[in-house]
């Protein structure tokens, strides 16, 4: 029976999403053992209170090795390509001490923000070489201990119009690299660009994340040519494609063919709500547009999608703590969700994105890591509506942070 079981740690009076009222959670070896109510066991104990615990925030695409360059630039960029080139103008100068230290930044702030499992997508050409790639495989060993951190090596200039990339792209699929990206728009042959990408991810049986169809033209777009790619090589549920802000120019009869497109080829979508909001509709003098793909729709209507960060504090996006429960409020709020839509777009940022991801270690299940944070709430309905604090974080059941409640000084103290 479980209450005769050894556990070494339990938590106790826990909130899960899934359960009417807490339950206690027994750990053993770092993994879930037990998840009932009045687990009886001589073992350390934590008390959560009646708060809620969820696995932790799954961050899908987000670019640490670009991360923290304000003052590095100016920042009065206007479109995609103009934010590329400031990058790559300054790419060239980076070193692995230099990513490292701005990488963990960015990783610190995510960790304490309840993220426990990361895609990070790392740029991989001639300017750069792989000191990017070398620092963030060092991030990753280096923070093992509270996140799980997997690379996605992508060419962010292009492929097949940039000589070298695909030789240093092998090299680092050889060297750690877990998934391969791609970025057509940027390539002056979109569609070989597409069929090299997906050429290395079978040849190193990897999965596929690409940046795609980054503007408000629906007239054109390099989706049909992802999904046929996704077709022809059995690739379903291992194909995602981040931004694919034109889906939000689409009018109601070729979005809802679109979305069928996506769910019968298995490709994911992920939205990238502070870029995507900042850098598209700029050229607008009134009634901008908002350039928001709106993923709870696309959810409802079977395509696997997440919610993500993707850059922080950098000519693409000069905003962000790396905050996954901030970012899914804020998709929230501009993408008109109304209250029964609250629980799916918090799914956003936790269970759907690890289903992205192929993680199946992931959720307080019996089995499973004991990955789980607290946040200061004892409602799930409105964890995306209060934004309520992320109170500690737990990685294999050891502890990995811990935030302080506030506290207030009334003039009667």
């Amino acid at each position: 029976m479980t209450s005769q079981t050894a556990f070494d740690l339990i938590f106790r009076n826990t909130l899960l999403r899934s359960s009417a009222a807490p339950v206690d959670i027994g750990v053993k070896g770092g993994r879930i053992a037990a998840i009932e109510p009045g687990l009886t066991c001589e073992a350390v104990e934590v008390d959560v209170g009646g708060h809620l615990a969820l696995p932790g925030f799954v961050d899908t695409h987000i670019h640490l090795d670009k991360a923290c360059l304000l003052g590095r630039c100016g920042h009065n960029h206007g479109s995609v390509s103009e934010a590329i080139r400031a990058v790559a103008g300054m790419k060239k100068d980076f070193t692995v001490e230099d990513v490292y230290a701005r990488g963990a930044r960015v990783l610190e702030r995510a960790i304490v923000h309840g993220t426990t499992r990361m895609r990070t997508h790392v740029e991989i050409d001639p300017r750069i070489g792989l000191r990017g790639f070398e620092a963030v495989k060092a991030l990753k060993r280096d923070y093992a201990w509270a996140i799980d951190l997997s690379l996605c090596v992508f060419p962010q200039e292009g492929l097949t119009n940039d000589p070298g990339a695909e030789d240093l792209l092998i090299q680092a699929l050889r060297d750690g690299g877990e998934t391969i990206g791609g970025c057509p728009y940027m390539d002056t042959d979109p569609n070989t660009h597409l069929e090299r990408i997906f050429n290395l991810a079978q040849e190193f049986d990897v999965d596929v994340d690409l940046h795609l169809d980054f503007d408000l033209d629906p007239s054109w777009w390099h989706l049909d040519e992802v999904c046929r790619q996704t077709e022809r090589r059995n690739y379903g549920g291992r194909v995602a494609v981040g931004h694919a802000t034109k889906l939000s120019a689409l009018p109601p009869e070729p979005l809802k063919a679109a979305t069928a497109q996506l769910a019968k080829a298995g490709v994911a979508v992920t939205v990238l709500p502070a870029t995507d909001l900042y850098l598209m509709g700029r050229e607008a003098t009134h009634n901008a547009p908002r350039g928001l793909t709106l993923a709870h729709k696309l959810a409802g209507d079977g395509v696997l999608c997440s919610v993500a960060t993707n850059n922080v504090l950098n000519p693409f996006t000069p905003f962000g703590d790396a905050s996954l429960l901030r970012m899914a409020n804020f998709y929230a709020n501009v993408a008109h969700a109304s209250v029964s839509d609250f629980d799916i777009c918090l799914d956003l940022v936790t269970e759907l994105p690890a289903r992205l991801m192929n993680l199946g270690d992931y959720g307080i299940k019996v089995g499973n890591p004991a990955d789980l944070i607290v946040l200061d709430t004892q409602d799930s309905r409105f964890a995306i509506a209060e934004l309520p604090d992320v109170m500690m974080g737990f990685k294999a059941g050891r502890q990995t942070f811990a935030r302080q409640r506030p506290t207030l000084f009334s003039p009667g103290r």
